[in-house]
Order: structure tokens, then C-alpha cells, then sequence
């Protein structure tokens, strides 16, 4: 395939994202294009400028860092912290933990499914929320809990989730 194929097919995939958006991808790898070791640091700018690592984007990034695709596949696929997928702009956390289990945690996954109409891993439609769920936040004695974003909020009932996130409209 040619050179030019090969930056329209490129087009083509990167076509969700904005000139701006584009611009900025652009503008951290050319920045972090000489440093050896630059391509975590790369990718988790990129991922905080334009919220997640699509593929289109990763072919951006080995194309601007000569970096083989595969490897920044495998480090995208590898971390945690990396997502290929929209994320919203409200992570919602869900513990499953014992505890939380025990004391009602299930019931509040069930009434956040229903009131974001998502599954778990899955972004509502308009990117407000993420939805997951966590085996465990570390604040049994506060049993259930959930977390939004950095928040974390203790014995929640399923009747208070509407209330909780409102908060974050």
C-alpha cells in the first residue's frame, strides 16, 4: 500500500476524533518523539487530552514515535489504566466485595443499571458515566459502598443513587 493509501485509510479511522483533538495528538508526540521511553508518558497524555486509545489513535502514535503497532497495543492492552474504549466523563463504581455484597451492593448495581441503562464496562450514550464494578474499595466497615470519580460514599441504599448522581450533571 502507499504512503498516501496509507494516511487516508488513517483519515479515514481517525475521522471521530476533531482537528483540535488530532492537533493535540500530534503535539505530545512531537514533543516526546526524541525521548527514549516516552511512549506510557505519550499514551497517558494522549488519553487524558482526548479520554481513550482507540486504534486509530495507537496507529498515530507508532507512526509518529516509529514505534511497532504492536507494541503500543500491548502496552495499551497491558495497562490498566488505558482504555481503547470511550470512557464517560464520571466513572461510577460499583464494590462487590463481601462486605458490600453482604450488605446490599448488588441491589445498588442493579438500580445504577437501571438508571444508567448500562452494563457494567459499558459508557452511557452521552459519555456522562462509566460503569464498573470493583471486587473491593477498601472501606468494608462503610459497607455498601460506591465510589464516583474520587468520591466515595458509604451505606448506600438503592433509593439515595438518583440523589448521588445528580451531583455530577
Amino acid at each position: 500500500m502507499t504512503e498516501q493509501n496509507n494516511h487516508q485509510k488513517e483519515d479515514l479511522n481517525a475521522e471521530a476524533f476533531t482537528a483540535g483533538e488530532l492537533a493535540i495528538v500530534d503535539d505530545v508526540i512531537a514533543r516526546h518523539r526524541s525521548r527514549p521511553g516516552s511512549l506510557i508518558p505519550v499514551l497517558e497524555e494522549i488519553q487524558e487530552a482526548i479520554g481513550y486509545l482507540p486504534k486509530s489513535i495507537q496507529q498515530r502514535v507508532a507512526a509518529g514515535l516509529k514505534t511497532p503497532l504492536g507494541e503500543v497495543y500491548g502496552v495499551v492492552s497491558f495497562y490498566s489504566f488505558f482504555t481503547m474504549t470511550p470512557r464517560g466523563r464520571h466513572t461510577t463504581r460499583c464494590c462487590l466485595g463481601t462486605a458490600c455484597y453482604v450488605r446490599g451492593g448488588k441491589r445498588n448495581l442493579d438500580k445504577l443499571i437501571d438508571i444508567l441503562t448500562v452494563k457494567p464496562g459499558e459508557t452511557t450514550p452521552d459519555r456522562q458515566y462509566s460503569l464498573e464494578t470493583v471486587r473491593c474499595l477498601g472501606a468494608c466497615g462503610l459497607a455498601p459502598v460506591m465510589m464516583v470519580d474520587d468520591d466515595t460514599y458509604r451505606q448506600v441504599k438503592p433509593s439515595s443513587i438518583v440523589e448521588i448522581l445528580n451531583i455530577y450533571k
